[in-house]
């Protein structure tokens, strides 16, 4: 177990993040997920202290296991996240995302999924924000 460090805090805050492309579309093929994860790693040039442990694309979402300093709300480390792929997706890839996402919006839903406590290594299914739809009142992203 790895504690990490800073001037006042010795933290290890872990959380697992689920994320979601709008409407589930299908469109993290290998060449676009491999992207997302060279997108991911570099983010830490900018943010040092995230620790970004383990990246995974699925077709229709990502995963993260990261360790966030407390200093950070959840919230906003995915906000950053998820605006820098999505804006970098689309200058890479602007015809296909056109053609999946006709009205110029983002790539990702507008929720997430986060937990703590533990660093879940397998992919588990039942974390993964189940589809939502219209009318039923669930709150998955």
């Amino acid at each position: 177990m790895k504690l990490h460090r800073q001037a006042h805090v010795v933290y290890k805050t872990q959380y697992h993040v689920v994320w979601v492309t709008r409407y589930r579309r299908k469109i993290l093929v290998p060449g676009v997920a491999e992207y997302v994860k060279k997108v991911l790693g570099g983010v830490r040039e900018f943010h040092p202290d995230w620790f970004l442990e383990e990246i995974g694309v699925e077709r229709d979402h990502g995963h993260l296991h990261t360790v966030i300093p407390p200093k950070y709300a959840v919230s906003k480390v995915v906000e950053t996240l998820k605006s820098v792929t999505s804006r970098r997706l689309k200058e890479k890839f602007p015809h296909m995302l056109r053609k999946v996402y006709w009205d110029g919006g983002g790539v990702w839903t507008r929720g997430f999924f986060a937990s703590t406590g533990g660093h879940q290594r397998s992919h588990d299914s039942a974390l993964c924000p189940a589809p939502r739809r219209a009318g039923d009142g669930s709150s998955a992203a």
